[in-house]
Parts: C-alpha cells; sequence; structure tokens
C-alpha cells in the first residue's frame, strides 16, 4: 500500500479552505475507506499534520500505552492530541484549516504541502524551504545515523 509522496504549492483561500492534491486524495480513497481526517500541530516542527482516521487511531492508541506520568508524554499529548481538530474532505477534495491551527503554524500565504508516508505535512513555504535546506542542517551527521538505520 503507497504511502503520501510528493510535494505541492499551492494557497489556503480566504476561509482557510486547502484543496488536498489529487494525488494525495487518491492515496485516501485507495488506502482508507474515509473522508473524515485529523489536523493538529507537529510535535516538534512549526508545522501541521493531517492523519486519515484510521492513522489518527492508531496513534492514539500508542499514546493510550505510554506512561502519562513522563513529561514527554504531557507535552506530545497537549500539543498534538489536544490540538487536534477532525475534519471532512468535502466534495471538492478541500479541507478547512481551523485559524487557531493556522495561527500557531503560520499557515497563511503560500503552503507546501508534503506527503510524509502515514500523514500529509502543510507548512508554510517560508519556513518548509528553511528546514529542508541542506545547508541548514548538520549534513554528515544526517548521512551517518541513516547509514545505521540501512538508509
Amino acid at each position: 500500500m503507497p504511502g503520501f509522496l510528493s510535494k505541492f504549492y499551492q494557497k489556503v483561500d480566504e476561509k482557510g479552505r486547502l484543496l488536498i492534491p489529487s494525488k494525495l486524495r487518491s492515496i485516501l480513497q485507495k488506502n482508507y475507506n474515509s473522508n473524515t481526517l485529523y489536523i493538529t500541530l507537529a510535535a516538534f516542527d512549526k508545522c501541521l499534520h493531517v492523519y486519515p482516521l484510521e492513522e489518527w487511531q492508531k496513534l492514539e492508541e500508542k499514546v493510550r500505552g505510554l506512561p502519562r506520568s513522563k513529561k514527554s508524554v504531557k507535552y506530545f499529548t497537549r500539543r498534538v492530541i489536544a490540538s487536534a481538530h477532525e475534519c471532512e474532505l468535502d466534495k471538492q477534495g478541500r479541507i478547512l484549516i481551523p485559524a487557531d491551527l493556522r495561527e500557531d503554524a503560520n499557515i497563511n500565504g503560500e503552503i507546501a504541502i508534503v506527503g510524509s508516508i502515514d500523514k500529509i505535512e502543510l507548512w508554510n513555504r517560508t519556513e518548509w524551504d528553511r528546514v529542508q535546506d541542506p545547508a541548514n542542517i548538520d549534513a554528515e551527521a544526517y548521512e551517518a545515523e541513516l547509514a545505521e538505520m540501512g538508509l
């Protein structure tokens, strides 16, 4: 089952709606049997994550099994789970991004829509350009770490 791939650039409309690119909608239709999506803040990046219902349920189950007394679990629950909004893909293939999430992730103007295997990431285009630029990372360290994992 192929996951979400590719990146696309487009704008959120004045009402906060975003057209999900047809390539990503096709993955939603083939792999998931629901138009229900969950949109939430990312745990550590200044972007949004969009999960199909099935993937969101898997994430919730993982969180349920974690010790709630750990600071990292509290942070994750407060940042990701608490910020989640359920939304529906409309007949035109759009989702409504809630205003609070648009504000928190600076989703305005041109955005990058990025396939990330089990979810879709939504980035402010300027922020996306910054974080994915190889000049802004420790390429040697990343390369070594990925090689250790077989990539």
